[in-house]
């Protein structure tokens, strides 16, 4: 194996660990699943920024699934499990598109935690539907219900990696 892969392997081991452990501290949760926490993403989206699109995805598919195993994951079917953890927790890995400044990194987490939003969105639609009261539309309930949680979670996370993002470069550029 060569040491840029077993950097890779080692980095992103740590950067799940780290995520997973942030994830247990929650600011607000919501009450069929979702929550806010202490920036449980950006650990995901700076491993992203740094290795890029690929390396990034398969260690926040890893990253999902972990969720659902440690967090006490619920889910209707197979398919909730992949749209709501493997799919929706990978799309992070999208944040690895922009690199190499604060700015697109930011624009990296923006796209990822979109893309992560767009996913929780698809699935409330087709597999939570039942849960949007009666008279609402259910893309409109999982818009609102998964923005509720996902928006000021995304607007921690960007505000914090904008502050962080110039010291986690030179450590970067260090190693």
């Amino acid at each position: 194996m060569s040491r840029t892969k077993l950097n890779v392997l080692v980095e992103g081991a740590l950067m799940i660990a780290l995520a997973t452990i942030l994830s247990y501290i929650k600011v607000f949760e919501m009450p069929q699943g979702g929550s806010i926490t202490a920036v449980s993403m950006l650990p995901i989206i700076l491993f992203a920024t740094r290795w890029g699109v690929e390396n990034g995805l398969l260690t926040a598919m890893v990253y999902g699934v972990l969720q659902f195993l440690l967090q006490g994951g619920f889910s209707l079917s197979p398919w909730s499990i992949l749209l709501d953890y493997i799919l929706a927790f990978g799309a992070l890995g999208l944040s690895g598109i922009f690199h190499g400044t604060r700015t697109k990194a930011v624009l990296g987490a923006l796209v990822g935690v979109f893309a992560r939003f767009v996913i929780l969105v698809f699935s409330g639609v087709v597999l939570w539907y039942m849960y949007a009261p009666k008279g609402v539309s259910p893309l409109w309930y999982s818009i609102t219900y998964n923005a509720s949680y996902m928006v000021p979670e995304l607007i921690i996370t960007c505000v914090v990696l904008y502050l962080v993002y110039p010291q986690f470069d030179k450590i970067v550029k260090r190693a």
